[in-house]
């Protein structure tokens, strides 16, 4: 738990609402990267983000790493979080963390179902993929230059390290071969994007990391979880969406098990509404949800040699498969830029 006397005191040093009265917070989720943490304080009510004491020291420079991104989006119309307060002091909680508004909405990952009335109405549903993709065609829109986020990134070489640093990553914990992986690496070196244009990315945009507001119609409420935030080619955030988008959303797809997509629009709709929106053209996707599928195998692939006996990990495993030959395939059909 927090220290709430040393937090109070902290934000009473930083002239936050609430000075002399009481302070509580709550928990509300942690694992080994980050920790949440309610904060009310008169009219202040905002969550608290810092990592777990056990995290790697690295974690603190990931947090206000995070701190920066949601500072840079103030004053942008990219629904996000305020930025209220961070601290690198170790000595008030232990580890550095910040806090920011809290979000009155909800998150797909916390629903049994759609919530009303995106369960019945199916144009109501609609809209939340729309608003989905929104969120990073307007992020992608961003002077992050202007916003001083110069230092954020190195978007110079950013495909051409994709691929160096992955490959790299896969030998590392190397435990099996990959079928499809030499494929796919192959073809993505030789057809990175001509029109590259850099921007802010989230790095790890789906429906599990954004939250709505609440009742109709659909409102992105906030863009959440910036461990992976950068400065490098934000059309791959759409490539992160539209990668295991059905082609039929009425008809059931493992890849989106965790979300109800009967009545979403089509990917051509998806893509079309991120080009309207964004100003990027969208001709060159498939390189993109080459580069996500192969990306995210990669990533998985970590969890799956640790697993042990961790069932959850384990189930990686065939999802690793799917997904690296997934990539491979779609580079064999793909034949733009030859």
């Amino acid at each position: 738990m927090i220290d709430t006397d040393r937090l109070a005191a902290w934000m009473d040093d930083r002239g936050l609402p609430g000075a002399g009265e009481p302070l509580e917070a709550t928990f509300i989720s942690g694992g080994t990267q980050n920790e949440i943490f309610e904060v009310r304080r008169g009219d202040l009510h905002g969550a608290l983000r810092m990592p777990p004491a056990g995290a790697p020291a690295s974690r603190d420079a990931g947090i206000m790493r995070e701190w920066r991104i949601i500072e840079a989006l103030d004053g942008t119309d990219v629904p996000h979080t305020a930025a209220i307060a961070s601290c690198e002091d170790g000595s008030v909680l232990g580890r550095s963390f910040y806090i920011m508004g809290y979000v009155d909405g909800w998150s797909p990952m916390n629903t049994d179902g759609w919530p009303a009335p995106f369960d019945a109405d199916l144009d109501a549903r609609a809209g939340l993929a729309y608003q989905l993709v929104d969120g990073i065609a307007l992020l992608s829109k961003v002077d992050w230059q202007a916003k001083g986020l110069h230092d954020l990134g190195r978007p110079d070489g950013f495909h051409e390290r994709q691929v160096d640093r992955w490959t790299a990553f896969l030998e590392r914990i190397k435990g099996r071969e990959l079928p499809g992986f030499d494929d796919a690496s192959a073809w993505l070196r030789a057809h990175k994007p001509i029109d590259f244009v850099p921007g802010l990315m989230h790095g790890d945009y789906q429906f599990a990391n954004v939250m709505y507001e609440h009742g109709g119609p659909a409102r992105l409420a906030a863009i959440v979880d910036w461990e992976m935030g950068t400065v490098g080619d934000p059309k791959l955030d759409l490539g992160w969406v539209m990668h295991p988008w059905p082609e039929d959303t009425n008809v059931v797809d493992d890849a989106f098990s965790y979300v109800d997509m009967k009545g979403m629009p089509s990917r051509e709709q998806m893509l079309d509404r991120y080009a309207e929106v964004s100003g990027r053209q969208v001709d060159d996707i498939d390189y993109y949800c080459v580069l996500a599928k192969w990306k995210l195998a990669v990533v998985l692939e970590q969890g799956f040699q640790r697993a042990g006996n961790d069932e959850k990990l384990l189930a990686f495993g065939p999802v690793v498969l799917d997904l690296m030959q997934a990539a491979a395939d779609l580079a064999a059909s793909t034949d733009y830029g030859r």
